[in-house]
């Protein structure tokens, strides 16, 4: 579909972080890497970010204005509460106002069957989403594990992942086989939700990456930020453009 002569730009909803209140700032603010949405307008989204709210019915508008969802990261935990367990040691600091809003619009997402990408802790409340478990730290559950915190430039790469074939994944990227990508997280998924299949693992077993079972709805989970590697890993960006590619089929 063109519009003026250019193809139309789906408009993708973007969920920001916000700010934890401090004596020298005590007013909350919504924050975001600009990576996540100058990698939607790069893939030819039209970006917007979601301000929270726990009115079911301001959700429902705002996913009447937009055809798919991106789901971040951010330097916190979700509440083990969310599936079902107990928190353990080393578990980071939580945000529940955040999680409680980003899992309300992620699962009508879901429902609406609206294109949805979930990166790095959007990956795991994905999981969450459909029924599965996290990891709460990867250093006390999984001690034999290669390090996921790198400590250099993310927008370089840390280790491969494995990407299998016949997937979502496999289509974004140009196929399976090994895929290099970033790494900042010390959780991961541990039970996959059902409704979800691992479409990318690391060579020391952590997942990185799930996906919707249903071929003709994306749903796709990333636990690296593609949107810090378009130039240095160029396949990340075919995560964005697959995703933006699939929301302008929903004609908003």
């Amino acid at each position: 579909m063109k519009h003026h002569g250019h193809l139309r730009r789906p408009s993708i909803a973007v969920t920001p972080d916000v700010t934890t209140p401090t004596p020298d700032a005590p007013f909350p603010k919504y924050d975001q890497k600009a990576a996540y949405t100058d990698a939607v307008l790069r893939a030819g989204g039209l970006p917007f970010i979601l301000p929270y709210s726990d009115d079911a019915a301001a959700i429902e508008q705002y996913l009447d204005r937009v055809s798919g969802l991106v789901i971040t990261g951010g330097a916190f935990d979700i509440p083990p509460s969310a599936y079902g367990e107990a928190e353990k040691e080393n578990l980071g600091a939580l945000k529940p106002g955040r999680t409680n809003f980003e899992l309300a619009v992620l699962k009508l997402a879901l429902q609406r069957k609206l294109p949805v990408l979930g990166v790095c802790g959007g990956m795991q409340l994905l999981n969450v989403a459909y029924g599965g478990t996290l990891i709460q730290d990867i250093g006390t559950e999984l001690p034999n594990a290669k390090p996921h915190e790198q400590k250099h430039d993310r927008t370089q790469p840390q280790h491969p992942i494995d990407v299998k074939g016949d997937t979502v994944l496999a289509e974004c990227v140009g196929g399976k086989g090994q895929l290099m990508v970033n790494s900042t997280h010390h959780q991961a998924v541990k039970a996959v939700g059902q409704g979800l299949i691992v479409s990318g693992v690391s060579v020391d077993g952590v997942i990185e990456a799930v996906e919707g079972t249903e071929r003709d709805h994306f749903v796709l989970g990333v636990q690296w930020h593609p949107e810090l590697m378009v130039d240095t890993v160029p396949p990340n960006l075919g995560i964005y453009k697959t995703f933006v590619s699939r929301a302008r089929e929903r004609r908003h």
